[in-house]
């Protein structure tokens, strides 16, 4: 997924900093810099405003554009940006197989199969519910139409 999504970066390295180098055309340090800000222009595309804000106000650097943020702001930014998305998707993918639980739980109560573990019951009918729902297309849709 990582590659799928990145793929405009990598191709963007590679016109801006990788071609001219192995042309001879630029120098090591400058085919650092240039290699940096495509990595740059997408961390700072997708990462939350919130969080920016946060990690310049704990670095205490004034910045004027967005350019000017350093990379050691940047980064943890965009890392706590994920995670943050990585918890709320977890999170909406937890709640159908709680009510499934809780569902399937009450059920075998009030059928009197207390010695029954409802986890024999369930687990098969959320994987059931996974693939008729076609989860895989669904996660993995939702996470590359996430990136800008």
């Amino acid at each position: 997924m990582t590659a799928f999504i990145m793929k405009p970066t990598f191709e963007e390295v590679n016109k801006r900093a990788l071609q001219p180098y192995f042309k001879g055309e630029i120098d090591e340090i400058a085919l650092l810099e240039r290699s940096v800000d495509p990595f740059k222009e997408f961390m700072l595309k997708n990462t939350r405003k919130k969080d920016l804000k946060f990690f310049l106000k704990l670095s205490k650097v004034k910045v004027k554009k967005k350019e000017e943020i350093p990379l050691t702001v940047l980064i943890p930014a965009f890392m706590v940006s994920e995670l943050t998305i990585a918890f709320q998707i977890a999170f909406i993918i937890f709640l159908p197989f709680l009510l499934i639980d809780i569902i399937v739980a009450s059920i075998l109560m009030s059928l009197g199969m207390m010695m029954l573990p409802p986890v024999m019951i369930s687990l098969p009918l959320k994987i059931l519910l996974f693939i008729a729902v076609d989860g895989w297309e669904l996660l993995l849709g939702s996470i590359v139409r996430s990136y800008h």
